[in-house]
């Protein structure tokens, strides 16, 4: 039995011995059952008052006085024109009738009120812990990422690990020798089977997790280690230590389709907008790249869409919008702590927000206008913000370290992130997606099945 229960419980026993409020709870008798009346004055009219209790009732009263029918029609006229047949001398306030709806609510076309949405239960601490031993502490990489079939990947040291959240089952899919190793990025394609593996000799290999099997090595498109990685249907792009950006198309056997070129030092963020048509991408130059492929093919002096230059630090963490197609946004490291948001048509900085310390991840919330981020020294938190007035909502504590890395769940629902204290912790920070209802059938159209009548 909780504390809350045992105090309940012995305040319900005191007042069981409590004569007084036993007493207090019994009914009263009918003549303790009294009300009093206090009358509403300003409705009182005292000049018919004081006339009812002296004069005007003396005839009624007084059976003994005699008064022709003459008389008797006058008084009553009389009595009709001076308002003098009211019975009751004092007024009391009574509650105002109900409106009387002209029109049934069904059919009012005003806007209805919706009853108030419950507010979100958010747990402050993390749901499950796994160990991660030899976690790379290192901001520049990108070692976590949540597949489409619901498994999760990371990168220990030369190893990579899938772990299955559907039954909680561990397994290795990849281990490379030092001449190769350590793994410096992963990354899921879209159809949560195949996964790319960054490392930290230039090369990036293809791996079909369900097989457990290489299926290509991608080499020459960087000078050092690859340490991010994006999908864009079958386009791998990958940005590596040497600044330069690589678009792989993975299916033909040339597969170094465009190189970007606009960062001076390593690249060490890179996301796809959901359309496939603008790549963001952040480097410890303290730039923020946007790159439109329209723009990028094209015969421009520039290969850039927008070179943004506000951070004062360097730019890892970035997230596109899931409910706004052009906007982004990122987030600076130590020195520069903010997370800014962007338009990616017009390269506006629309906000900007001290977090106070560094910015290492960014996720939007799927279901809810809200914004993820974790962050380093000196809380090592993770918080929760209300996009877009940028009110806290939560902060997540657990972490020792800073949280270099986080991955969402397919469902959007849960969160895991990885830190520096060698822990991956899971958060069921974003809730449950409410079902969503059935649209209504219409009514098909008649010949809505034929393209054309005769």
């Amino acid at each position: 039995m909780d504390a809350g229960s045992m105090s309940s419980s012995s305040i319900l026993k005191s007042d069981s011995r409590c004569p007084l409020r036993e007493q207090f709870l019994q009914k009263r008798n009918s003549r303790e059952n009294l009300d009093r009346f206090i009358p509403n004055r300003s409705a009182m009219d005292f000049d018919f008052a004081h006339f009812m209790l002296t004069e005007g009732r003396k005839g009624k009263e007084n059976p003994a006085m005699v008064s022709s029918p003459s008389r008797e029609a006058y008084r009553k006229q009389l009595a009709e024109a001076m308002n003098m047949n009211r019975t009751r001398i004092l007024a009391f306030k009574n509650k105002p009738p109900a409106p009387v709806e002209l029109f049934p609510r069904e059919f009012s076309s005003l806007p209805q009120d919706k009853p108030a949405k419950p507010r979100r239960h958010i747990p402050q601490t993390s749901e499950r812990t796994l160990d991660a031993p030899d976690l790379v502490d290192d901001y520049y990489l990108n070692l976590l990422d949540w597949g489409s079939c619901n498994v999760l990947a990371i990168a220990l040291a030369n190893t990579v690990y899938l772990w299955d959240a559907t039954n909680g089952s561990t397994s290795e899919l990849a281990t490379f020798e030092d001449e190769v190793g350590p793994v410096t990025s992963v990354s899921w394609a879209p159809d949560g089977r195949h996964i790319a593996i960054g490392l930290d000799n230039s090369e990036v290999q293809l791996w079909d997790s369900t097989a457990n099997k290489q299926l290509r090595t991608l080499r020459g498109c960087h000078r050092s280690r690859v340490g991010s990685l994006a999908w864009n249907n079958h386009i791998l792009t990958t940005g590596g230590m040497d600044g330069c950006i690589v678009n792989n198309d993975v299916r033909v056997r040339s597969h170094i389709v465009e190189t970007y070129r606009g960062h001076e030092q390593e690249v060490c963020g890179l996301k796809w907008s959901a359309s496939g048509q603008q790549l963001a991408s952040g480097g410890n130059d303290n730039l923020l790249h946007i790159w439109d492929r329209s723009v990028a093919s094209s015969n421009s002096p520039h290969q850039w869409l927008h070179r943004l230059e506000d951070h004062t630090a360097a730019v890892k963490a970035l997230a596109w919008c899931p409910f706004q197609g052009n906007l982004l946004a990122s987030g600076g490291g130590g020195g520069d702590r903010c997370i800014k948001f962007w338009n990616t048509h017009t390269g506006a900085c629309l906000n900007s927000v001290d977090t106070g310390s560094q910015v290492c991840a960014l996720l939007w919330n799927k279901n809810e206008r809200e914004l993820l981020s974790s962050h380093g020294f000196t809380q090592n938190q993770l918080t929760l913000w209300k996009y877009p007035s940028m009110a806290k909502i939560a902060e997540l504590t657990g972490h020792t370290s800073r949280v270099l890395y986080m991955a969402q769940s397919p469902d959007g629902c849960t969160v895991a992130s990885a830190a520096g204290d060698e822990t991956l912790r899971f958060w069921n920070v974003f809730g449950v997606p409410e079902v969503a209802k059935p649209a209504p059938k219409s009514n098909p159209e008649p010949f809505a099945h034929l393209n054309r009548i005769r």
